[in-house]
Formats: structure tokens, sequence, C-alpha cells
């Protein structure tokens, strides 16, 4: 099932994918559940949003592919690493990705995004589905030259619009069949297996759960594969994710 956040003639609901419809939902499906109003309202006619606004935060996962680890120049770390980004980081569909002025350098990073879905310490991985809500598609934006010279991460990764989080949340997805694939400007930059991650899903949201709680709409961004990139005023990042969608943001 394809959950989406969006706009319509001045109002924010929620609403079930129905093909080229949105069904519109009572509230927020998290807590309000799936019951309808009844109305739909045509995909053409509506504005997706972010289809989360974390209640306390985005957790991170780096170099959580082995490629992209050896391209940063390093192997994979043993346990996942894990950081934070602010919730005011967040962007949705086709929102603007701004380069902040004191970057020079500013790279997608295409992710597979967790969208927790009830409170949640010390879980273990093989619980880790009872908590997860559902899966969107991420961008895990990064002021690249600020990370290597801060030696932390944590500026160079929470600056606002660097969390483009859509276009929906599939509460339904099997990620042992889907692809991550990143294009800049329409060409083909990430791409690799969701399998390939050096730390499964139930592994990442054990360790993370032990380190913080986590709140019906945190979300957990999985770790990129290789082939980042740096961003021009112009271009157009897309990520896709087989079985959730496109997200698709302009950079300035």
């Amino acid at each position: 099932m394809k959950i989406a956040r969006f706009s319509h003639q001045g109002a924010i609901n929620f609403g079930i994918v129905d093909e080229g419809d949105l069904v519109v939902l009572n509230g927020d499906p998290m807590f309000a559940g799936f019951d309808t109003t009844g109305e739909r309202v045509p995909l053409k006619a509506a504005t997706l949003l972010a289809p989360v606004i974390p209640r306390s935060k985005v957790v991170a996962i780096g170099k959580n592919y082995r490629d992209h680890a050896a391209e940063m120049g390093g192997e994979a770390p043993a346990e996942p690493l894990i950081f934070l980004k602010p919730n005011t980081s967040v962007i949705g569909p086709g929102d603007r990705i701004i380069r902040p002025r004191q970057s020079n350098r500013v790279d997608f990073e295409g992710e597979l995004a967790v969208v927790i879905g009830s409170v949640a310490k010390n879980v273990a991985a093989a619980d880790a589905a009872s908590v997860i809500f559902g899966y969107t598609v991420a961008n895990d934006v990064t002021a690249r030259d600020l990370q290597k010279s801060d030696g932390q991460w944590t500026r160079a990764k929470g600056f606002d619009t660097f969390c483009p989080l859509g276009p929906v949340i599939e509460t339904e997805f099997d990620l042992s069949t889907s692809t991550v694939e990143t294009r800049l400007n329409g060409v083909l930059a990430q791409s690799a297996p969701l399998t390939d991650m050096v730390h499964s899903v139930p592994e990442i949201v054990a360790y993370v759960s032990a380190v913080f709680t986590l709140l019906p709409g945190d979300v957990i961004l999985t770790g990129t594969p290789a082939g980042i990139a740096p961003m021009e005023s112009g271009d157009t990042v897309s990520v896709e994710i087989s079985g959730i969608g496109v997200l698709e943001n302009p950079f300035v």
C-alpha cells in the first residue's frame, strides 16, 4: 500500500494511492489508521509533500555499501556508523535543494529510508518489522567539503533542504528484489541492489534502537552506494527505488 501526504485546495491530507487517485484518509495513518473520508483526489491535481515529517529525528547510516566506503577512502565499518540529521532538513518531492553559502561542493546520496511506526527501544533484529511503518526514498544531501574540513558530519549533513523524502511510503515493501538508482540530469550515477547493504535493515533497527528511543514518524536512512557526485545550480537529481517510486529535486 502506498501512502502519500499531499496538499490540495489549501488543505494537507494523507491518502492511499489508488491508480490515478488519492483516497483521502481521516488523518495520519500512523495514529488514525486507514479509515477513509470517501473523497478521492486525482493525483495530477495534488501536490505531493514529504510523506513524513519526523517527530524527533532522522537517523542515518554511513558507509553501509562497501563500494561507497571504498570511494570515500576506507572500509565499511564493522558496526553501523550512525549520525543524525535534524527534521528541519526534510523537504518533499520537487522542492529545491539549496546550496548553503558555506559550501562549494554539495553531493547527492540516494538511499532507502525506513519509517518507524511505533515507539521502539532495544528492539531485537528479529522483531524489527513490528516497529516499521513502511519505506520511502531519500537523498542524504551532503556538503562534502565541510564533511572533510569539520572531521564530523553534523553540519555537512544537517542544512535545511538536505533531506529530501518521498514520493510516498510503501507499507508492503520487499527490499530483497529492489534496487536504488540515482540520476543526475537523467544520467545514471548510482545503481545497486538493496541487498548490497553491509548491515541489513533489521540489524540497523536493532542497533539504533539500542542507542535512541525511536518514535513514530522517525526516519532511518540506510546508506548510499558508490557513485556520489556534486550537483551544480540548475541540476536535477532523481532517486528511484523500484517498488516505491522516484524522488526528484532541483538543485540551486
